[in-house]
């Protein structure tokens, strides 16, 4: 299996992978240097006669010009400024993906600042960590909400001069000068625009490329949260490694969707606005998202592995639910359009019969399908952060979606995708135009390009374990390059297992492949030098579980009564199964339990990416592991449960051990 191993023969020699595509990323011009003078630049180009953003807010579609978006801008900058923010000073932002986010980002960088954007919903401590590590002087707020949190935290983020919120809303009867209102400062930012009409733009035009943009903070998988310093350059260098693969237009639509503390959506999300121009759509809330998207049908979207892994769960679960016509038709074309992919995959014509069959259930069935989930004009879809399995990538090609993986860091942003035309469903792809990969003799990829990072904000001593003499970025991840230069990513190197038997495997490989199951939210595989055998850790997709048991009209009553149904084992029993048939022996899953919860961020399970923090998950579980190991038909552990009259309890529940 590809992804599953690294033979000697692949560690033995280092390799440098670069781009095939004859592309030279040329030096920036002095007035295109920077995203501020890349904003102007859009802002004089297209005025009031283009739309640069939409914001739904109670139904409708609210639109902003780009002569809108810089005169708010403007008079942000402007008064903040007056308020003493000086070049290089640090601003922190927190909230949901709004026109305010952007326009409070590019009035700091305007101002010669540096801003740290903070996942919304960051616990206390998490907020106060990197609001006090990135010496943050002013804190940019969405809502009460976040204001409730900074207020709470104020004793620990002592150099935070004012907390900024843009959504008012329950804001009235707060009486305290530490808190200031978004759309007061653009009224002061007014007054001095008419009184220093030329100064905004004279700020913007003392910026350099090498200035620092934002401090983008790794997601700590393994220890405390880092900050990455990105420089402007940095940023525009990003996001042109992927626009020279995939090119964005001033006429694309595309939805900020994925969270701002991302550094992926600030390369391509926000970068893109102001290098492309691309007009940026804000759904009203997470529940509308799909709803949203359908209205806007995008041209562009850039999605965490975990939302296309549950849109693609979602989509199927759908398929079931519908009348019996559409299934059989579901179930008639899709082995078709996969045979498609096969034939395209391997470079070789598609019979005329499939061509035909194909395009009868691109009318029947999958244009209806993107259709309904609003991906009809779609033409750059991306997936990044984990990686998304074959399966996931497989079926979204399959009903239309021409999906990519685009591997990449908070360190370095893009560093692979998949090429038009040129796609292997189990690799991240090849090399973007200026990125150069180095395999390294012990499996680690190394990365060299000008979307590098400076190094980590106050952390010397990391900075010289991951930035070498020659610029290289030692990423932790562990991979190989096959024949055509294509990177296959295996997990990251402190995470790939050696079993006492002495064979190797990949946990994040097994577990993409079980996340295509519609069922299964969430997976963790276990195995180490003192074990001969994988174990799993498996989160049910509760909604869609409890849809098939009340389908095969199985009771149940709450989460953890329907994870330990003998029936709930036995269909993931079957899901199992069917991702060992795929694996070679070593790596098959012998046993597993269902947990009686989801893995939970707010206790410390998951990084706030969505990604498993392992070493907590295998202390915290500890008792389960040892119960698949030991031959133990079950364990006994505590349960929080709620109950749909809103009361919780905490009751002891048996956790069962299955056997495959």
């Amino acid at each position: 299996m590809a992804a599953q191993q690294i033979s000697q023969a692949q560690r033995a020699e280092p390799r440098i992978l670069r781009s095939k595509e004859q592309v030279e990323l040329q030096p920036l011009p002095s007035d295109l240097d920077t995203l501020p003078k890349h904003f102007i630049a859009r802002a004089k180009e297209f005025g009031a006669k283009k739309i640069a953003m939409r914001k739904k807010r109670f139904g409708i579609w609210q639109e902003f010009t780009w002569e809108e978006s810089y005169r708010v801008v403007r008079n942000l900058a402007l008064a903040l400024a007056e308020n003493g923010l000086k070049r290089e000073e640090k601003v922190s932002l927190i909230g949901e993906n709004d026109p305010e986010f952007y326009w409070a980002e590019l009035a700091v960088w305007a101002a010669g600042g540096v801003t740290t954007a903070i996942f919304t919903d960051a616990n206390l401590q998490e907020l106060a960590y990197v609001i006090d590590n990135s010496d943050s002087v002013y804190l940019f707020a969405h809502d009460q909400e976040q204001c409730d949190k900074a207020l709470a935290i104020r004793e620990k983020i002592p150099h935070v001069r004012r907390v900024i919120y843009w959504d008012d809303k329950g804001m009235w009867h707060y009486d305290d000068p530490w808190l200031a209102s978004f759309q007061d400062l653009v009224e002061r930012g007014e007054t001095l625009a008419k009184e220093h009409p030329n100064q905004f733009e004279a700020m913007i035009a003392q910026g350099k490329a090498a200035d620092l943009a934002l401090f983008s903070y790794t997601s700590g998988t393994t220890s405390l949260p880092k900050g990455a310093m990105i420089k402007h350059s940095n940023l525009i260098y990003g996001n042109r490694h992927v626009i020279n693969i995939a090119p964005a237009y001033p006429t694309d639509e595309y939805v900020s969707f994925s969270p701002l503390a991302w550094i992926t959506e600030q390369s391509l999300g926000l970068a893109g606005h102001l290098i492309s121009g691309v007009t940026v759509n804000f759904p009203e809330s997470q529940a509308t998202v799909q709803n949203d998207i359908r209205e806007v049908a995008p041209s562009s979207l850039l999605f965490p592995s975990r939302i296309w892994e549950g849109l693609a769960s979602t989509t199927q679960m759908r398929i079931n639910d519908s009348t019996w016509i559409n299934r059989r038709l579901f179930r008639t074309f899709l082995p078709i359009a996969y045979k498609v992919i096969d034939y395209e995959d391997a470079g070789k014509g598609v019979p005329v019969h499939l061509r035909v069959l194909r395009g009868l259930g691109e009318r029947l069935v999958f244009a209806p399908l993107r259709n309904m989930i609003g991906m009809t004009r779609l033409r750059n879809a991306y997936t990044s952060g984990s990686t998304l399995s074959p399966d996931q990538l497989r079926f979204f090609r399959a009903v239309g979606v021409q999906l990519k993986n685009l591997y990449g860091s908070t360190e370095c942003q893009a560093h692979t995708l998949h090429y038009e035309g040129n796609i292997k469903l189990e690799t991240v792809g090849a090399p973007a135009p200026g990125v150069e990969i180095r395999i390294a003799e012990d499996g680690e990829m190394w990365i060299r390009s000008r979307a590098v990072f400076s190094g980590y904000y106050k952390d010397p001593e990391k900075t010289a374990k991951a930035l070498d003499e020659e610029g290289w970025f030692h990423t932790g991840d562990a991979g190989y390059a096959d024949d055509d230069g294509h990177v296959i990513y295996l997990d990251r190197v402190s995470d790939m297992i050696e079993l006492a038997n002495g064979e190797r495997f990949s946990p994040q490989y097994i577990e993409g492949r079980l996340k295509f199951s519609p069922f299964v939210q969430d997976v963790m595989a276990v195995g180490s030098a003192e074990t001969h055998f994988v174990t799993a850790i498996v989160n049910i997709d509760f909604d869609n579980v409890a849809r098939w048991a009340e389908k095969n009209r199985i009771s149940f009553t709450t989460f953890v009564d329907l994870s330990q149904k003998q029936e709930t084992y036995d269909l993931i029993k079957r899901e199992v199964e069917r991702v060992n048939s795929t694996l070679p022996p070593a790596a098959r899953i012998r046993k597993f339990v269902i947990l009686h919860k989801a893995f939970d961020a707010d206790e410390n399970e998951l990084t706030r990416t969505r990604k498993l923090r392992r070493r907590t998950l295998e202390v915290k579980y500890k008792q389960m592991l040892d119960a698949m190991y030991h031959n133990l038909n079950q364990v006994v552990v505590s349960a929080e449960v709620k109950y749909r009259d809103g009361r919780t309890g905490t009751v002891e529940t048996s956790v069962r051990v299955c056997e495959v």
